[in-house]
């Protein structure tokens, strides 16, 4: 019975386990199923959030070249105005034309069309190239007036007459539609000075990525455009005062190197560009040209009187001129080997050789007094000679500085030019220290600005015996002069050194430097100008103690308050070329000084760097004067102009200069452009 019994409980719970299978198979469906779904939207929320971040990318792509568009086509529209402006500005008077007028707006929204509209070169439209090339790929088009948008227009110029000379017979307020005018007699002193030009404008891109989005974006605003109208001056201009002058430029030879430009820039041939860099000129352009030559690198050169190009960069912010005057050159340089005799530098163009050597003759002597004065017939023997007077008293001699510096015979090996601020008897001396080194003797001339003298020293070193028995012997002679160099050629006495080499200075190693690289070697207030015959070789930093102007920032080249107490250098030779050979270790050479290399039927240029001793850096704080353009074997090269010589009243003491002589007629000399915004949209 019990058995039995048992037997029963079991078949009951076997069949109760039989009634479970399969749950854990619908629950795995259940898992799996969910699975698929959550999967599902995860690819689908991914998926949409992709093209949306694409669409959106694509989109602020194409808003960024419609942006870039309106900017690219309101700078090819103010190119075009103030190049207008300046090809209409030949003369002005109560006949003439304004510089500016309707026609020149329709020509202008003409060809801004063709260049940058829809049916344009797909090149001249995208912003990934050129100087864009890092930029994110995308286009744009401007599109002329039309219903819905703003569209691309330029408004009939409206002009002002703020400034005009003489008397003029009608009536004011004077502008684009009536003129100043003169008759008769009055005409003989009127002209027409500056016009104030305002243009309206409204300009509407449209930009598109590599996808199909686009986007537009409107702009309007008004072109300010300044024109400046006059005759050149007839006056006398130091070379200094442009930031680069170039006398033999061929158009369409090799083109001037990109970069940031500051200064006037002068030239009597005329400027071409390349197009596979940006320049920035930040001063007046100028050129005795009438066309300026643009050279497409690997394809060829074309010549028009237009300021852009197509795949050109070119800003001219403070306007050009096309056919200016040529500048007369300097003849030679016996103003300058004059100064050092007579402090004036003004007299000896005529001169004969006999005649200089009897000048020189009368003035010049070496450490050694009037023992040994420059030959009267010349000589080619080396030595250094200043100009000085003695008079004797009761036994004792005295030394009066008559000239404006120091003369080198011959070539000078090297020239370290250094400041110094010893103390003597208590009182901080401020001097500027000269070392001449000629073969064996060394002449070191030490202007001492507090106590008003000059003192030359001459080392000769010799050499005798042989062997174990030889001796070295260093013959030192002194000599102290009252006095430091003067400059009088303007008429007012101003302390100032003129050093004269009738030779080279420096040669495959050795030359023009300072004390070491990154020290001061023109003494704070020092006026000096180097002249060499020959070709001057710098091997090394030469630098203001304090620097006047800066070397960076937006406005390079601009006076630091507090650091111009008029210290300047200039360097000039008439027959050679001024060398940056570089032999300073980290292979970076800076040279705070205007530069020229300059004369009738001269060929002299800025060398800097050659094919086997390239420099990375090559800085110049000044000025540079050539005849020809010559190479620079760098790989970066910075020319900032020292705004100081911009007023045309301050340059280095006797350096080259040239006379601006009259023109028949008026011309535009400057145009400023502009531009008050006021409105942008970009249009969803």
């Amino acid at each position: 019975m019990n058995t039995v019994k048992q037997t029963s409980v079991w078949k009951v719970k076997a069949r109760r386990d039989n009634s479970s299978r399969g749950v854990a198979l619908i629950l795995t469906l259940l898992l799996l199923t969910l699975l698929v779904a959550m999967t599902l939207a995860m690819t689908i929320a991914v998926t949409s959030d992709t093209l949306i971040s694409k669409y959106y990318r694509n989109f602020r792509a194409s808003f960024y070249a419609a942006d870039s568009g309106v900017n690219i086509a309101r700078q090819y529209m103010m190119n075009q105005l103030s190049g207008n402006a300046i090809a209409n500005g030949t003369q002005f008077s109560q006949t003439s034309a304004p510089p500016l007028s309707s026609t020149d707006s329709t020509s202008t929204l003409a060809n801004a069309l063709a260049q940058y509209g829809s049916s344009a070169a797909v090149a001249n439209r995208q912003i990934n190239l050129g100087q864009g090339s890092s930029s994110w790929p995308g286009s744009f088009y401007i599109v002329p007036s039309q219903s819905g948008t703003l569209g691309t227009t330029i408004g009939t110029p409206t002009c002002s007459v703020p400034v005009y000379t003489g008397t003029a017979t009608n009536a004011g307020p004077y502008s684009c539609t009536n003129l100043p005018a003169c008759t008769g007699s009055n005409c003989s002193t009127f002209a027409i000075t500056d016009f104030d030009y305002q243009v309206p404008y409204t300009i509407t891109a449209i930009g598109q990525s590599l996808a199909n989005e686009q986007q537009i974006v409107e702009d309007a605003g008004t072109f300010v455009i300044d024109v400046h109208v006059g005759a050149a001056g007839g006056t006398t201009e130091s070379f200094a005062d442009f930031g680069t002058f170039i006398d033999q430029y061929t158009e369409c030879s090799t083109p001037f190197a990109p970069g940031v430009l500051t200064g006037p820039f002068y030239t009597n041939s005329a400027w071409t560009f390349e197009n596979s860099g940006s320049y920035t000129f930040t001063g007046m352009l100028s050129s005795v040209a009438s066309t300026f030559g643009w050279d497409k690198v690997g394809n060829s050169c074309t010549n028009s009187a237009n300021t852009s190009q197509p795949g050109f960069s070119v800003s001219m912010q403070d306007g050009y001129t096309l056919g200016a005057p040529a500048l007369p050159l300097p003849v030679n340089d016996f103003n300058q080997k004059e100064a050092v005799v007579d402090t004036l530098g003004n007299a000896w163009t005529s001169y004969t050789t006999a005649q200089q050597d009897q000048a020189m003759n009368a003035a010049l002597k070496t450490v050694n007094g009037s023992a040994t004065p420059y030959p009267v017939s010349g000589t080619t023997n080396n030595g250094v000679y200043m100009a000085y007077s003695q008079s004797t008293t009761n036994g004792v001699t005295t030394n009066t500085m008559t000239g404006g510096g120091i003369y080198v015979e011959g070539n000078a090996d090297t020239v370290e030019l250094s400041p110094a601020n010893p103390t003597i008897g208590g009182t901080v001396h401020t001097q500027q220290v000269i070392t001449i080194a000629q073969g064996s003797t060394t002449t070191t001339v030490t202007e001492d600005y507090t106590s008003n003298t000059t003192t030359i020293s001459s080392a000769v070193t010799s050499t005798s015996g042989s062997g174990h028995n030889q001796t070295t012997t260093t013959t030192t002679s002194n000599t102290t002069i009252l006095g430091v160099p003067e400059n009088n050629s303007t008429g007012t006495e101003t302390a100032a050194t003129m050093l004269y080499v009738d030779g080279n200075i420096g040669n495959s190693t050795e030359g023009l430097s300072g004390p070491g690289q990154g020290l001061g070697a023109i003494q704070n207030g020092v006026q000096m100008t180097i002249t060499a015959a020959g070709t001057v070789s710098v091997t090394g930093d030469v630098l203001y103690a304090t620097q006047p102007v800066t070397t960076s920032g937006s406005n390079p080249g601009s006076v630091i308050a507090g650091s111009n107490s008029g210290q300047v250098l200039g360097i000039f030779t008439a027959t050679g070329d001024i060398d940056f050979n570089n032999q300073q270790s980290n292979n970076n050479i800076t040279v705070d000084a205007a530069i020229a290399m300059i004369s009738q039927n001269g060929s002299g240029g800025w060398i800097a760097g050659s094919s086997s001793n390239s420099i990375d850096t090559v800085t110049l704080v000044g000025s540079r004067v050539a005849n020809q353009a010559k190479s620079c074997y760098c790989t970066t090269r910075n020319l900032y102009f020292d705004q100081r010589f911009s007023s045309g009243g301050f340059a280095p003491p006797w350096f080259p200069a040239t006379t601006i002589t009259p023109s028949s007629t008026d011309a535009v000399s400057s145009v400023v452009t502009t531009v008050q915004r006021t409105q942008w949209l970009a249009v969803y």
